[in-house]
């Protein structure tokens, strides 16, 4: 068997967490499908396409069938680790949890939207030219993945003049969509993605299935992280100065796993979520920010075990109207 790297544990972390929180229902439902999380740990074709075929084999194995499988099956994760997400029985569920290789099978969970402000306390000042941010050339070459609830491409934060071509690591797409063209994604916003197939009934009443972002959160979020330095920024004239990101000459790449929900707020589920991240590692992500928590804030624990090529960051957040209470992600940045 491969060795077991970093990278999987960091999913493994994922996983236990959300297990932590996962229960089996035995009410009058307990026969009803739902969504369920399947991780199998490192994968064991380096081909991905026979990694996501053995996802198949496995699931039509206890289905029955082929159709039911592709009936089931709502994500394949490929390429940082071997898993796949499915709309399954509680019995099923438990079945395959008892097939050899299969190292957890979780519930589904929610997640919430998070976001923070640190660019002061980390030092990264953009004028002084001989500043840390300076010095690392205000984020050249770096390619953030913002997983989020997607993006606004107009915005100035995000205008490509000045930019040459994506870094030749880059492998990712731009989806398009309702609201978001090919012209969507230029030389700064150099790949987008979004993930809908859990998303629950009602959401996309008030969504469009792009990577448009209809809420705000991950606009906000992208241009904190890598925004263009945008001077002369005011809300109706008031409180002129400058925007702009930590890593203001970053390129991004945006994966809209977060969803607006009729009541105003926002919802990320765990099957989109790892989807979003198995996509950023194929991609070529340098950096993969999600400003995310649950009740548990399983989230924030993913980048003590960072793999050495890409970094993790979480973001620390309240969620207490009366900011006496942190809702806070261990080591959050």
């Amino acid at each position: 068997m491969a060795r077991f790297s970093k990278l999987q544990a960091l999913f493994l972390v994922f996983l236990f967490q959300l297990n932590l929180q996962s229960q089996w229902s035995y009410g009058l439902q307990r026969d009803q499908s739902r969504l369920y999380i399947v991780y199998l740990g490192e994968r064991q074709q380096e081909d991905a396409d026979l990694v996501t075929a053995s996802h198949h084999d496995m699931l039509t194995s206890i289905l029955g069938s082929k159709e039911e499988t592709l009936r089931s099956i709502v994500y394949s994760y490929r390429h940082g680790f071997s898993g796949f997400s499915a709309m399954l029985t509680q019995s099923q569920a438990r079945k395959i949890a008892g097939l050899p290789g299969v190292l957890s099978v979780t519930e589904n969970q929610t997640y919430k939207t998070h976001t923070t402000r640190s660019w002061d306390f980390l030092g990264l000042d953009y004028k002084p030219t001989n500043g840390l941010l300076a010095k690392a050339r205000y984020g050249e070459g770096v390619i953030i993945g913002v997983v989020d609830t997607g993006i606004t491409p107009e915005s100035s934060s995000f205008d490509d003049a000045g930019y040459g071509t994506p870094p030749s690591k880059w492998k990712g797409i731009c989806q398009v969509g309702p609201s978001f063209g090919t012209n969507s994604c230029n030389r700064k916003i150099i790949g987008a993605r979004w993930y809908a197939y859990d998303v629950p009934n009602g959401t996309l009443d008030t969504e469009v299935l792009s990577p448009r972002d209809v809420h705000g959160h991950g606009t906000h979020t992208a241009s904190t992280a890598g925004g263009n330095i945008v001077h002369n920024v005011s809300r109706l004239g008031l409180a002129a100065g400058t925007a702009r990101g930590g890593a203001p000459r970053a390129r991004l790449a945006i994966y809209k796993a977060c969803w607006a929900t009729p009541d105003g707020r926002t919802g990320c589920s765990g099957a989109s979520l790892l989807k979003a991240m198995d996509d950023a590692i194929h991609d070529g992500v340098d950096v993969l920010s999600l400003s995310i928590g649950g009740p548990l804030e399983q989230i924030g624990t993913l980048h003590v075990v960072a793999n050495g090529n890409l970094l993790l960051c979480t973001l620390l957040g309240t969620m207490d109207p009366s900011l006496r209470r942190w809702r806070t992600h261990p080591r959050g940045y």
